[in-house]
């Protein structure tokens, strides 16, 4: 497994998990932010640019970062925060391992599947994988899904080398992926966070989320979109997760 680390010399582990057809960018700012008090981790998720696997699941994927972590940190970390299909391999974790971390923080991660669109998933991009190596077409994209300024050359670097397969296969992961009962054993201290302008698929898979996970804490960032509280607002982020360990 593929791995950015800051601030290896600390003790404590903040492990961060990057949405789907990002990197670990996504978290760098945080990373910078923690890294004088805490070792951070970030893992380059299956089948994306720099990964050493393709994707094959969000189940396989969560077990291969479980391993890693019983490997080289003694089976659990300090907190795990995930983006999406990151925030989707976290629930997963919980799911398989009720201790993996001491708190956790999932953000826009949807745990109701949508048979729509991973029908659709296949052909859209089977059509229309060439524009993503375009950087006009990277430009729209980017600017829809509303990620700051400064991440476009990281975004189209690493968005232009995912595969068809990759791409084709944790999108369809991703619109797949249903909460399994077995995360109501989950011993973790959660928060909860979605954006109030999310898709009302996004904040009902909130919602279930806080419903299955007993004593989590469900957010709502009222004037954000998918992906902005991380992205856009790693300084928020950073002061959030800092309060909720020393709570």
């Amino acid at each position: 497994m593929k791995v950015i680390e800051h601030g290896k010399q600390n003790s404590d582990i903040i492990m961060l998990l990057h949405g789907g057809g990002l990197s670990w960018w996504n978290y760098r700012a945080e990373a910078e932010l923690l890294s004088d008090r805490y070792h951070v981790v970030l893992p380059i998720l299956d089948g994306h640019a720099g990964s050493d696997n393709d994707f094959t699941s969000i189940e396989e994927n969560a077990s291969r970062i479980i391993s890693f972590i019983d490997i080289e940190y003694g089976g659990s970390v300090l907190i795990i925060g995930g983006l999406s299909l990151g925030a989707q391999v976290l629930v997963e974790m919980l799911t398989q391992r009720k201790d993996i971390c001491r708190y956790a923080i999932i953000e826009s991660a949807s745990v109701i599947p949508s048979k729509v669109t991973n029908a659709l998933v296949g052909p859209t991009f089977a059509s229309s994988y060439g524009l993503i190596q375009k950087k006009w077409f990277a430009k729209m994209q980017f600017r829809y899904l509303r990620i700051r300024e400064d991440l476009f050359e990281d975004y189209y670097k690493d968005t232009s080398k995912i595969s068809k397969y990759n791409m084709i296969a944790f999108l369809k992961a991703n619109t797949a992926y249903e909460i399994k009962p077995a995360i109501k054993r989950s011993h973790v201290q959660v928060r909860i966070v979605v954006g109030g302008k999310e898709q009302k698929k996004m904040l009902r898979s909130a919602e279930l989320l806080h419903k299955m996970l007993p004593g989590s804490r469900l957010e709502m960032k009222d004037r954000l979109y998918h992906g902005e509280y991380s992205i856009n607002q790693p300084e928020q982020y950073t002061k959030e997760l800092l309060e909720m360990i020393i709570q």
